[in-house]
């Protein structure tokens, strides 16, 4: 449980600071996001979750 509580934190910290720094960016980039089709949303998610999920595996098995 206090790893999931890590996780989430880590994704509200890095969530924050991108809003935070960049509000504009953030701002135009949703309202772009329903000119985009579904499947490219969704291959963008895989990438992002495989992404993640190898910065998890390296994270545990180097630390």
């Amino acid at each position: 449980m206090p790893t999931l509580l890590l996780a989430i934190g880590l994704v509200c910290v890095v969530e924050g600071l991108i809003w935070a720094l960049a509000p504009g960016a953030m701002r135009r980039m949703a309202e772009q996001l329903p000119r985009i089709d579904d499947q490219t949303l969704r291959l963008t998610g895989v990438i992002v979750l495989a992404v993640g999920t190898g910065l998890v595996f390296l994270a545990k098995h180097w630390g």
